[in-house]
């Protein structure tokens, strides 16, 4: 039997996560839940405001495995078309459609069955009419050329194991001078190769993870111009020992080369006009 891809690790991760969610559990990133309902991992928890949880159906914000707040930074407009890559239990979405209003749009994209139901779920629960969640992988959006105006992402595209392709595909949907702009886990130099290869910390957005220039030099291979990482959050290695720890791992042998390093980041980019 061969081994399962990255991309069936993933989907298993995020489909368990979907169905214990629904079933009124809350474990992201294999934590514990906090007594706020949300997850204690120091990536994904603490990223929205209470008024922006208000906003959303709380099944949305319980399924949130992001690293960052993509649809605050982003500044969308009224009458704006989003994308979501990713987009899980469409926490992002639905504060998107929000902020573009009905004579915008706001789409999701998700791979997961179970990510996908617990979203329309949602969605039914909030009552917006501007949003459509679509199935599919982000290196193949089911879209057509220049039909976006925004893309935003919340701590997945790290998660691809083709990178490359996920940057031109979102290049190809943007609208000339659509907006890049999604949060992600970045590295500062390199990580060691224990953690690379793990393919838990894989799902867990470490091993997966681009180095800031790599990111860089990604997004103008694709196309992007203006390009620019804004780091929102530095992790020390207390901050990483639990999941290294549960992932088997030294975490004391290998301190010195991970604290600090491993950096929740915001990345712009914009696509040329003309």
């Amino acid at each position: 039997m061969s081994e399962p891809s990255i991309t069936d690790i993933v989907r298993e991760k995020y489909g368990n996560a979907a169905r214990q969610v629904a079933g009124g559990k809350t474990s992201c990133c294999g934590t514990a839940p906090s007594a706020s309902g949300l997850s204690g991992d120091p990536i994904t928890s603490n990223l929205y405001a209470l008024s922006e949880k208000a906003e959303v159906p709380e099944n949305a914000f319980k399924a949130s495995l992001g690293c960052g707040n993509p649809t605050a930074l982003a500044r969308l407009e009224p009458g704006e078309v989003v994308l979501d890559l990713g987009s899980g239990g469409g926490i992002d979405v639905l504060l998107s459609a929000r902020r573009v209003g009905p004579t915008g749009k706001a789409y999701g994209l998700d791979m997961t069955d179970e990510m996908l139901e617990l979203a329309r779920r949602n969605l039914r629960e909030s009552g917006l009419t501007n949003v459509e969640f679509l199935k599919g992988q982000i290196e193949a959006i089911p879209l057509p050329n220049d039909t976006v105006d925004v893309i935003v992402s919340n701590c997945v595209i790290n998660l691809s194991a083709d990178k490359d392709r996920v940057l031109r595909e979102a290049f190809r949907v943007l609208k000339p001078g659509g907006r890049f702009a999604v949060s992600d886990v970045v590295v500062a130099g390199e990580v060691p190769e224990v953690i690379r290869q793990s393919m838990l910390l894989w799902v867990g957005c470490i091993a997966g993870a681009l180095s800031e220039e790599e990111y860089r030099g990604k997004l103008a291979a694709a196309g992007f111009e203006n390009v620019t990482v804004e780091p929102t959050r530095v992790y020390s290695i207390t901050d990483a020992r639990d999941f290294l720890s549960a992932a088997g791992i030294d975490v004391d042998a290998i301190a010195s080369e991970v604290d600090g390093k491993i950096r929740s980041a915001f990345l712009r980019a914009v696509k040329p006009r003309g």
